[in-house]
């Protein structure tokens, strides 16, 4: 069973979502948010990366930035901005890109189940991360940007979305990247008993993207709870918003490597030491075909890796995914990545980000590189029902939601 809720919604005003939603607080770094944010005063990014809005070398985790952060949030209502829904609603959000599309419901999933295990996880989270996320929360009241869930797909659910996408969206706009975004307000009492019903039946959601923002969401929904002595369970902070989209609609790319020198070796001696565990041969620049294959980026050359048979333990859900294999049997032995969490000597590059980035990083700040076949949902899915947990950067999801599109508060 999975147990999600309509909520009073904060949206933007139609005629300046585009100017409102933003990229996700942690797809961008403080300088590239305060660039993009420099000539519009109604970027989400004011509310999700605050720090843009005072003086550079200001501490991220700062009480400034949290106090920042909900100052810019009132002054969007409060000035029109954001307005919110007069009645509970869910939505649906659509993302187009190119061929892609995707369409997901916009809903307050339940902190309790995400602590019972009916929502489930793949990824270990950082205590620092939560500690932000938590506190920004916290002093907002709200939730600023939303969690992407996925669950196996239904054909009843998928019905009831594609009625509610058959009538004009709320929204429909194109970012500034190329990726559409439609949304749909879902208010009749009828259709929201039906879609409450429908997930129901649902057995498990699963955190796709966004496990530091549902970890938080919990720590925030106990804190609350202690904080209200007549706390009953049917609070707004009992739940968090969260965008669930069917398993066979969501898109994985590579999430790729970089690495800033070659642990002492030679160029030679470095290949030599891979072609004990991979087929090794030149290549043209491209994505790996396959799962158990990889690219690799060096000086100026690129090569196609294969693993072994036998290298790998292939009845192993977590330790025969691809960055698996590349960690335990090149990055860790050869180049001595030990912890990809904490080197410094390792950056992650996403799939969309294209081969040219890693060619270029190659020429500027680091030395090699790796692309890597992506994760399948199925995958993710099957080691999250296990209770396992999939290497650190394993997933790069796109299309992106975007933050300020609707937004769900914690006080009511």
């Amino acid at each position: 069973m999975s147990e999600i809720r309509p909520f009073r919604g904060f949206r933007p005003r139609r005629d300046l979502v585009e100017q409102v939603a933003s990229p996700p607080y942690d797809v961008l770094n403080s300088k590239e948010a305060r660039k993009m944010a420099a000539e519009n005063p109604h970027s989400f990014l004011h509310v999700v990366k605050a720090e843009i809005d005072l003086p550079e070398g200001a501490s991220l985790y700062g009480e400034e930035v949290y106090e920042k952060s909900r100052e810019n949030l009132l002054s969007m209502i409060e000035n029109g901005v954001l307005a919110r829904d007069e009645r509970e609603c869910f939505y649906v959000y659509e993302l187009q890109m190119g061929g892609h599309r995707q369409r997901g419901l916009v809903a307050g999933a339940s902190a309790e189940e995400y602590a019972n295990g009916t929502i489930r996880k793949h990824e270990h989270t950082r205590r620092e991360k939560e500690d932000d996320r938590a506190r920004h929360m916290e002093v907002l009241e709200a939730n600023a940007g939303p969690v992407l869930f996925t669950y196996r797909a239904q054909t009843g659910i998928r019905a009831i979305i594609d009625d509610i996408c058959s009538a004009e969206p709320c929204f429909d706009f194109s970012a500034d990247d190329g990726v559409g975004h439609r949304l749909w307000k879902v208010s009749d009492p009828g259709t929201i008993l039906g879609i409450r019903a429908a997930f129901e039946q649902v057995p498990a959601l699963y955190v796709a993207d966004g496990h530091h923002r549902s970890a938080s969401a919990h720590r925030v929904r106990d804190l609350f709870r202690d904080r209200n002595p007549e706390h009953t369970g049917e609070e707004a902070y009992n739940h968090f918003l969260a965008v669930i989209f069917p398993d066979d609609e969501l898109q994985i790319l590579g999430y790729h490597r970089v690495i800033r020198d070659l642990n002492g070796l030679s160029p030679d001696d470095l290949l030599g030491k891979i072609g004990e565990k991979f087929r090794l041969s030149p290549c043209e620049a491209g994505e790996p075909g396959s799962a158990l294959c990889f690219r690799m980026f060096l000086d100026g050359q690129w090569y196609h890796l294969e693993a072994l048979e036998g290298s790998f333990p292939a009845e192993d859900p977590v330790r025969s995914l691809d960055v698996a294999i590349l960690q335990e049997n090149l990055l860790a032995p050869i180049l001595g990545i030990g912890d990809p969490r904490s080197d410094s000597r390792i950056d992650f590059v996403g799939g969309i980000r294209g081969i040219a980035e890693l060619e270029r990083r190659c020429s500027e700040d680091m030395k090699i590189a790796f692309v890597c076949h992506p994760v399948s949902v199925e995958q993710l899915m099957t080691i999250a029902d296990s209770g396992e947990v999939m290497p650190p950067k394993s997933t790069w999801f796109e299309p992106k939601l975007r933050s300020g599109v609707v937004v769900r508060s914690l006080k009511d």
